[in-house]
């Protein structure tokens, strides 16, 4: 067959391993670490499902090397603990039978031990060390670690490494970036050793390549080594890109592949991770300038999700392989549909950071757009129904959409009724934020692929209790969402008012003076993007913090922009009344004070459409009340539980 973007679909070879394609699933922590630190059966499941959607190598992240200098409840790899070395068998067998390879990321944090424990506190009770010694400014001292030390490390990564291929893994990424042990030899900003180890790069890159040589003796000639490191730290007082070239050229007679990825966790989280509100692709000029400098192949990584994109970095020989971690939970079958010219069906990810939100706080995964992930222990598969339903899903927005595809797809008759004349419910109004438009994307591929499975879609169908009766359906999915909130106050129904989620719609009737009345996410969102316009924004809120709906991840990423853009932030500021010249408010003290503003935007908030749910709650023999219209959330709670109302038919 003719492959759309045969470049992304060509294999290549490294070291003796053939790889199916150049589309590699990045490094992701699971989540079921046991006690004993192995692998858990869901995380392993999780792994497995990324090969079983066409990637062409899996990476089980992180295994930490020597637990005796880094205690972190990360992965071990050793023939002490009963189910170690049988958990990683039986996830590399998991990732492996589905065509993949079988990768294992070998890491140890360093200074930065205990960055993923779940319980933050127990970080004072570990030992941290680092290639000098300093506090922290978390207040933790980090010892230096002496030559004895780095010794064991270094001879831990190849017993580590040998295990690993004796488990069955076919490569071995060593974890040099990021801030973590390697990369803190490697920063001038970190080590301050005056031994063999420290000073002019020569000397701070020794302990990379005695890493690198260990793992070499364990793993043998022909058997690949993937290097992961940072091709710039990216802030003051750390190594820059043309040190990074360097670093790579020293490094690359000992490698098969060089990952290059970007900064710090500690110093620059977004740009490691590239959040929204920076370009797809923002770091792929680190790793193409480094292609340059060197023989072996190199791999890039950050914020990829869109297949055009990525072959054209193939094309143009600025990497060998890209790589993807929150764009293969998104769609994990992303490989797989670009392998078989279905593109125009992949799920794109939001970058929202719900994945890495959810595992800090709950210690489990989730995906805002993909369901199964983190649970995929319960089934990844949609199993046919013993019979056939007539369906009928109330409400086009992502929770209906998904409701509907996954019905459609047990065998059932399904009708999917929405009352405007698009779907994407809630979605439609991101398309005017392009930092936010592929949430506006998602209801349209949503949509398409509800077509696809055999949906019948009615537009500009109100469904109410005479509908339904008519219809004679057997079950019921309600999804009709939310509405904004707009409480009564004086001159808020005013011209100069836009809604925020009609703002895709009006945002023409938007001035250069603007007030946005409500803090949360949407408002803050809403704030950040009229600033990037150019427009002076006055930001308004109730409470003491804005944005306590967004989630850990995000909210910090959100916050910097309102920061960065110079909005003028009012918190404990109540709106009283709007007028054409701004908005008036009550602050903390009670006194009234003018907030200036010629338009105003109202984001405060959404209320749930129960008096649609009450009206239609008995008018079918099934009925599931989905998303936004049980109480206002998020797209990750409305998809989840549309998924699993289809699954309940």
């Amino acid at each position: 067959m003719q492959r759309k973007y045969p470049n992304l679909c060509k294999p290549i070879k490294i070291g003796n391993v053939n790889f199916r394609n150049r589309m590699f699933s990045a490094p992701m922590g699971g989540t079921d670490i046991t006690a004993d630190c192995t692998i858990g059966r869901a995380s392993t499941a999780f792994y497995e499902l990324r090969a079983k959607g066409g990637a062409a190598s899996v990476t089980v992240s992180e295994c930490v090397v020597h637990p005796e200098t880094e205690g972190s409840h990360m992965y071990h790899l050793d023939l002490q603990t009963v189910g170690s070395l049988s958990s990683f068998t039986y996830t590399a067998d998991a990732i492996r039978r589905h065509g993949a390879i079988a990768s294992v990321e070998l890491s140890h944090s360093g200074q930065y031990a205990g960055t993923y424990l779940t319980d933050k506190n127990k970080k004072h009770g570990l030992a941290q060390w680092g290639p000098s010694a300093l506090v922290r400014p978390d207040g933790l001292e980090v010892k230096e670690l002496t030559e004895e030390l780095i010794s064991d490390i270094v001879t831990a990564y190849g017993k580590c490494a040998g295990l690993a291929k004796r488990a069955g893994f076919e490569m071995i990424m060593i974890h040099g970036g990021h801030g973590w042990l390697i990369n803190q030899f490697l920063s001038p900003y970190f080590n301050h050793r005056t031994d063999k180890y420290g000073g002019p790069l020569e000397n701070r890159v020794r302990f990379a390549q005695a890493v690198l040589d260990s793992v070499r003796d364990s793993v043998g000639l022909g058997f690949p080594i993937e290097f992961r490191m940072s091709g710039s730290e990216l802030f003051e007082g750390g190594y820059d890109l043309a040190e990074g070239i360097e670093i790579a050229k020293l490094l690359e007679s000992r490698v098969d592949l060089l990952h290059v990825s970007a900064g710090t966790y500690q110093r620059g989280f977004s740009v490691t991770h590239p959040s929204m509100f920076l370009p797809h692709g923002s770091n792929v000029y680190l790793a193409a300038e480094i292609k340059k400098h060197v023989s072996v192949p190199v791999a890039t990584v950050g914020g990829l999700n869109d297949p055009a994109m990525m072959e054209e970095i193939i094309a143009t020989g600025k990497a060998d392989v890209v790589e993807m971690a929150r764009a293969l939970l998104a769609d994990h079958e992303l490989p797989r549909k670009v392998m078989s010219n279905r593109d125009e069906d992949i799920v794109k990810c939001l970058r929202c950071f719900t994945c890495m939100a959810e595992r800090a706080v709950t210690s489990t995964r989730r995906c805002t757009v993909n369901p199964l992930i983190g649970r995929e222990l319960d089934g990844v598969e949609i199993v046919p129904s013993s019979r056939s339903c007539k369906v009928l899903v109330a409400g086009g927005g992502p929770g209906g959409l998904e409701a509907a595809i996954t019905a459609a797809k047990r065998g059932h008759k399904v009708i999917l009724c929405e009352k405007s004349d698009q779907l994407g419910g809630i979605l439609k109004g991101e398309q005017a934020i392009p930092f936010k438009y592929e949430m506006y994307e998602l209801g349209v591929t949503l949509g398409k692929l509800a077509e696809d499975a055999g949906v019948e879609i009615r537009l500009n169908t109100l469904v109410t209790k005479e509908y339904l009766e008519k219809e004679n359906v057997d079950a019921l999915i309600i999804a009709v969402g939310s509405e904004p909130l707009v409480p009564p106050i004086p001159g808020l129904n005013g011209d100069n008012v836009i809604v925020v989620n009609d703002y895709y719609l009006e945002k023409d009737k938007v001035s250069d003076q603007v007030v946005v009345l409500g803090g949360g996410q949407a408002g803050c969102e809403a704030a950040v993007h009229l600033a990037q316009e150019g427009k002076t924004v006055h930001l308004v809120e109730m409470r003491t913090e804005l944005a306590p709906d967004a989630n850990i991840r995000h909210r910090p990423i959100l916050l910097k922009e309102i920061e960065n853009y110079k909005i003028h932030v009012h918190t404990e500021y109540k709106g009283l009344s709007v007028t054409d010249e701004g908005v008036v408010c009550a602050n903390a003290a009670g006194e009234e004070q003018l907030v200036p503003g010629t338009s105003v935007i109202c984001a405060l908030g959404q209320r749930a459409r129960r008096n649609v749910v009450e009206d239609l709650i008995d008018c079918a023999p099934y009925v599931a009340q989905i998303g936004d219209c049980v109480k206002p959330s998020t797209i990750t709670t409305a998809v989840y539980q549309g998924y699993h109302a289809a699954l309940d038919i």
